[in-house]
């Protein structure tokens, strides 16, 4: 067995081996207990540079903090950020993937592209599929496979392409969606261990998105069509069983009737918005603040334009094709994408306690301080910093497959120490979600990856996981790298994050309380 063969192997026992991740926040809880006690027993404190207040550690059996945590436990998940953020963009994402505009409009895409840009297609509408949710991997990657099988080209290896896109390229999109707001939503209460004002918004990382898209769509293209490509034509040489060219399916004048209701919604939507941000008085803009926050109220609105978006365009689109045929399918096709984030409330009520009990100890912003300052001593520069951080989010990605509870775990601690390194909390979680995405192709552990090999074993039936992995590989190789890079670069260069958000955090002044002069 090669050396490769075992490391992979013994990734796999490892992860195999690792409890539910609702489990481990339990354990994390249980960890952060004990560190509390420990903590608070030996006087840990330090100094908060931005706001100047003492920090000090508190055990988590205290009175107070057992009050907190059984009287405000209703509280405490209610007030989880990512919770109500996630599910107000789902309640408008469900109607447009249950009513089939985004399949339809994916399929769209795939189905007019030229044979010669074929591949960038797949791969550009592979990253802007994550607004589908799931759908991305059970409609376009198999989708990728047969029409690349219908252009005469190896169906793997559109299926190659389509998971390297939709997977690979996770954090990669043209616009925001459900999975901006979960992961931004999970960096807000984070950066407020340090700065309580401090606002993240849905577009926080908006610009690196689409930076993806651009970096990882030629790398996508080379690798498809120079690499992989020739690889599984010399391996199976042989006509290959499986679905036919047939099954690419043209759109049905219902379907192009409900895509043009929903292009005008679209339009019409845009056109509201920007009305709203042109009238006098707007709500969108905060004519007292400064140049680089008074557009804040339009950032935050963002949340609320992409659920009645998708809300709207997905209800158009359902009317004109058929699939909605009263208001009462609105309200199922809604019911059931609540529905299907059921996994999502379980985890997010324990990973709510532990930011909630980890604000509580005290411990979060300490060790941020602590951190900082060894870090200000060993004088690492600013891109270094980053590319640790999408390293450390590659290896644990590795085992752990949910995006959002590798966050919610390392938020706390990573967020408040780079801010006190000047860095921002968008950047440090642009550098994560690098991270976070670019292995996800390389591990069997990824819970879409034997579904992968299934459609994969529909074409070929002698593919098997090493055949995937082989496969998938050279583009994880290719991702980190340009990761890296792009990381590296993006703080280089200092470009913006998204609207009015950039690499650097400049901490706002210490207030201090004026000095009293004593009367004469």
């Amino acid at each position: 067995m090669s050396i490769g063969s075992r490391v992979l192997n013994g990734i796999e026992r490892i992860g195999n081996k690792l409890p539910d991740p609702v489990f481990l926040f339990l354990w994390f809880i249980l960890a952060l207990v004990i560190l509390s006690l420990v903590g608070a027993g030996l006087g840990w404190q330090s100094v908060n540079p931005v706001t100047g207040d003492l920090l000090q550690a508190r055990s988590l059996l205290a009175p107070e903090n057992l009050e907190k945590l059984f009287i405000e436990m209703p509280k405490t998940l209610a007030a989880f950020p990512p919770l109500g953020i996630v599910l107000t963009v789902v309640y408008g994402a469900a109607i447009a993937e249950r009513a089939g505009l985004f399949t339809t409009a994916f399929r769209g895409m795939l189905l007019n592209a030229p044979r010669f840009i074929l591949t960038p297609v797949v791969a550009v509408t592979g990253m802007v599929s994550h607004h589908a949710s799931d759908a991305s991997y059970v409609v376009v990657i198999p989708l990728a496979a047969v029409i690349f099988a219908a252009a005469g080209r190896h169906p793997l290896a559109g299926l190659a392409a389509g998971f390297a896109a939709v997977s690979g390229g996770f954090a990669g999109n043209l616009f925001p969606g459900a999975s901006d707001a979960l992961i931004l939503g999970i960096t807000e209460p984070a950066a407020r261990l340090i700065d309580p004002n401090y606002s993240v918004t849905i577009a926080g990382n908006w610009f690196f998105s689409i930076g993806m898209v651009v970096v990882f769509t030629p790398i996508i293209w080379f690798l498809t069509d120079a690499v992989i490509e020739p690889r599984l034509k010399k391996r199976s040489p042989i006509e290959i069983e499986g679905p036919k060219a047939d099954e690419k399916v043209p759109l049905t004048p219902a379907e192009k009737r409900g895509l043009g209701f929903a292009g005008l919604t679209l339009l019409g939507m845009v056109a509201l918005w920007t009305l709203i941000l042109l009238i006098p008085g707007s709500p969108f803009i905060d004519t007292e603040a400064d140049a680089n926050t008074r557009l804040n109220p339009l950032y935050q609105s963002l949340v609320a334009f992409f659920a009645i978006l998708f809300f709207l365009a997905g209800a158009a689109y359902g009317v004109g094709a058929g699939t909605v045929k009263s208001h009462r399918d609105l309200v199922v096709m809604m019911r059931d994408g609540i529905a299907q984030m059921a996994p999502y409330i379980v985890l997010a009520f324990f990973a709510a306690h532990f930011v909630a009990m980890f604000n509580w100890s005290g411990l979060g912003p300490i060790l941020a301080v602590s951190g900082a300052e060894y870090l200000k001593g060993v004088a690492l520069p600013t891109p270094a910093l980053l590319v640790a951080v999408v390293l450390v989010s590659c290896f644990f990605d590795l085992f752990i497959g949910s995006a959002s509870a590798k966050w919610s775990a390392l938020a706390p601690i990573v967020v408040p120490m780079f801010m006190l390194l000047g860095i921002s909390p968008e950047m440090t979680t642009a550098a994560y979600r690098m991270g976070d995405s670019v292995t996800n192709i390389a591990t069997p552990l990824m819970s879409y990856f034997p579904l992968i090999l299934t459609f994969a074993q529909r074409w070929d039936p002698r593919f098997g996981l090493g055949s995937l992995l082989s496969t998938m590989l050279p583009y994880a190789g290719v991702f980190l790298i340009a990761g890296l890079t792009m990381v590296g670069t993006w703080v280089a260069l200092d470009l913006p994050l998204g609207p009015g958000v950039g690499v650097h955090y400049e901490p706002p002044p210490i207030q201090t309380a004026p000095v009293a002069t004593p009367a004469p």
